[in-house]
């Protein structure tokens, strides 16, 4: 392992300096033996631009049933009348020591039996750059020369190593993680907890849900896949774990709680939204990227993908891909390389109350308005409108005029994330889907849409 590690171990110091609040990609952290750094990412990503089946497991093992039945015979126990009728200070103390002795032992648990399943990602990074960025330390402080090509001063390039995380998907070598992590790597090692590290190469990877699919040549036998439950059941309050490489510290269990369920972000390498990300307070650092988040029971509910922080470090607000999401689109990276995506076309928010007034909407209106239109796009070529009309507010300007989307095929879209969701969800490049809409001046009408393929991001 010495010298296939090597090769991740020579790369010039780069500091990237952090300043206002951002939401940044936790993974990509610098090896343990190398200085932090962090990469600021855009916060805010599947399906249209927006403004602004794995099998479900239901099981505990012995260990986690004895400790709940413990729990509850001592919790039972506590709440008997003592001699003399009074409950006794000892009572309350073994009361409480059985229920912190219950959740240490869930945490126990889930740690060890997932911990087979994680994964610590080796990245080497080719970073190219020309000439030098006025205002920006030079990426070289301690003198080093970079390594030139075709002996042109002003065409650079140094190399740079970093780490993530990530999860075996199945008994044949697939392992998952975030893109970013390995996005323009050159070399990826990939090193199991029992400290065995193997050579991967990526065969799938996704932009828009910061998803890829690394394969390496491993026994069957001795690869333990996740197991997978169902980010639609997630609810706010339930206990969340992680289990990552924060900072290089490899194989590292935090603890949280599930924060909020629905957020909409993106990705830092596409303009498309990521809908119902999870997000919680689990501690997540650079590192943790492509990390599992699992519930109590150790079925992975989530993907470990963003953090908001001031300072590069874990500030209690992480978010992750939810994993159902995650079933739809690994499958297509495992078989094809690449996910497709049906495309409307549109640029969309939810309707404002204001703008359901303007254009003489029924009260109570909820759906996507449109507000723009691409180019010679599905919605366009299917006679959608977008929102040319603008009134100024103290809240900003205020778009009408163009329709809104309130069903598609009959199911209901109350906003653009219904939008976003139903699209991802339920449809596929050349679908044709009946859409609901609400025209300027109240009118409704059904427009036949041909969804098209998304397009690649350009820029």
């Amino acid at each position: 392992m010495t010298h296939i590690l090597k090769g991740f171990r020579y790369m010039a110091g780069v500091a990237l300096l952090i300043g206002a609040a951002a939401a940044i990609a936790c993974g990509g952290a610098p090896a343990a033996s190398l200085p932090a750094a962090s990469q600021s990412d855009g916060g805010a990503a599947i399906g249209e631009s927006a403004d602004i089946e794995a099998a479900e497991a239901s099981w505990q093992t012995p260990a986690d049933t004895d400790a709940i039945a413990v729990a509850e015979t001592e919790a039972r126990q506590s709440k008997a009348p003592a001699p003399g009728g009074a409950d006794t200070p000892a009572a309350a103390e073994i009361d409480a020591d059985a229920i912190v002795a219950a959740f240490e032992e869930v945490i126990g648990g889930v740690h060890e039996r997932t911990l087979p399943s994680v994964v610590s990602v080796l990245v080497l990074n080719r970073v190219e750059f020309s000439g030098s960025s006025p205002g920006f330390p030079s990426p070289f402080p301690f003198g080093q020369t970079p390594q030139q090509r075709n002996n042109d001063p002003e065409e650079d390039f140094f190399y740079r190593n970093g780490q993530g995380s990530g999860f075996v998907w199945d008994s044949d070598g697939h392992i998952v993680t975030n893109q970013h992590v390995v996005r323009n790597a050159e070399r990826i090692l990939v090193v199991f907890s029992d400290g065995v590290s193997a050579e991967a190469t990526v065969i799938g990877e996704d932009e828009a849900s910061d998803l890829a699919v690394l394969k390496v040549d491993r026994d069957p036998e001795l690869l333990v896949p996740a197991l997978l439950g169902d980010s639609n059941h997630v609810k706010v309050g339930q206990l969340a774990i992680t289990i990552g490489n924060p900072f290089g510290q490899e194989f590292t269990t935090t603890t949280g709680i599930m924060s909020a369920i629905g957020r909409t972000l993106r990705s830092s390498a596409s303009p498309f939204s990521m809908p119902k990300v999870l997000q919680t307070d689990a501690s997540m650092n650079p590192g943790n990227s492509g990390g599992p988040l699992l519930d109590r029971h150790g079925h992975v509910v989530g993907i470990d993908v963003q953090i908001i922080t001031r300072s590069g470090a874990s500030t209690g607000i992480g978010f992750a891909i939810p994993i159902n999401t995650a079933k739809q689109i690994v499958p297509a990276l495992i078989s094809d390389g690449n996910f497709s995506y049906s495309w409307l076309g549109i640029r969309g928010t939810t309707i404002g109350d204001e703008a359901v007034e303007l254009m003489g909407a029924p009260d109570g209106t909820r759906g996507a308005q449109v507000i723009a239109l691409a180019d010679d796009g599905p919605a366009e070529k299917a006679g959608l409108a977008g929102s040319t009309k603008t009134k100024q507010s103290d809240d900003g300007d205020i778009r009408y005029g163009g329709d809104v989307i309130t069903a598609i095929d009959g199911a209901a879209i109350a906003s653009m994330d219904d939008l976003i969701i139903h699209l991802l969800e339920n449809t596929r490049p050349g679908d044709k889907v009946t859409m609901s809409v609400i025209r300027d001046g109240g009118k409704t009408a059904q427009i036949a849409v041909t969804l098209g393929t998304r397009p690649e991001p350009t820029g």
